[in-house]
């Protein structure tokens, strides 16, 4: 049987075709959520993922999902809730707030991976410029948030974490809306971690950990404007 190995806070990684097969990419147990160590993570192609009161759970599934900006794709209906111009943005203004609605319950009564550790740790990595959100409002005031998403951002990788929607398609604006920014910075893609038939239908494909781990190292050091998290007002000037 393999064992996974255990890490303190002063651990490294194992390299990452040591990731188990069963569960899919579980790479290492243990360690904390310091924000360097995240960053390390990231730039390694891992992230964690588990559930409160578990330790925390390091992971690099293979295949992974990605999300290259140039293959978003808009359904008909996405592109008239567009056109509808219904909702408002923001960038960077709720980064918290969105963090704290992608960790409430769902709607079949369970909660998410998001605890209180991890939501102190995300917000540190904004504060350091690293995470970054979208915020969908149903007001041009933008008092009521309908929808998001958050995530962190080096080099031109996108790293997502999760998304909400409160509103039908306040999440997929998100994502356009994430997707605006990207193209116009050459970001390279978005990892979406673990596939999904949600993020199939926007667009999102599986590629091999081996590729996944080559397009990073090309472009997860690359120096990236800060001026680039901005948006129009409104959604249907993303169209």
């Amino acid at each position: 049987m393999q064992t996974i190995p255990r890490l303190d806070q002063y651990s490294d990684f194992p390299p990452t075709y040591e990731a188990m097969e069963e569960p899919n990419g579980l790479l290492a147990v243990g360690g904390n959520l310091d924000p360097q160590r995240l960053l390390t993570a990231y730039r390694l192609g891992i992230f964690p993922w588990y559930d409160a009161p578990q330790p925390v759970l390091w992971w690099t599934p293979d295949p992974r999902s990605v999300l290259f900006p140039h293959e978003l794709h808009q359904s008909r209906s996405l592109r008239k809730t567009l056109r509808g111009n219904g909702f408002w943005l923001g960038v960077d203004r709720a980064f918290a707030d969105v963090i704290d609605a992608c960790a409430e319950l769902r709607g079949d009564g369970l909660g998410t991976w998001i605890d209180e550790d991890m939501k102190a740790a995300y917000c540190e990595l904004h504060q350091m410029g690293y995470g970054h959100s979208i915020e969908v409002y149903l007001d041009a005031a933008r008092q009521q948030l309908v929808g998001g998403l958050y995530g962190v951002a080096l080099g031109r990788v996108f790293f997502g974490e999760s998304m909400f929607s409160r509103e039908t398609d306040a999440s997929k604006v998100a994502l356009v809306a994430l997707v605006h920014i990207l193209r116009r910075a050459n970001f390279h893609m978005i990892d979406c971690q673990v596939e999904s038939d949600h993020l199939n239908s926007l667009g999102a494909r599986c590629i091999s950990r081996l590729d996944f781990e080559a397009r990073l190292a090309q472009t997860v050091d690359i120096e990236t404007d800060s001026g680039i998290w901005r948006l129009p007002e409104s959604c249907g000037e993303l169209l």
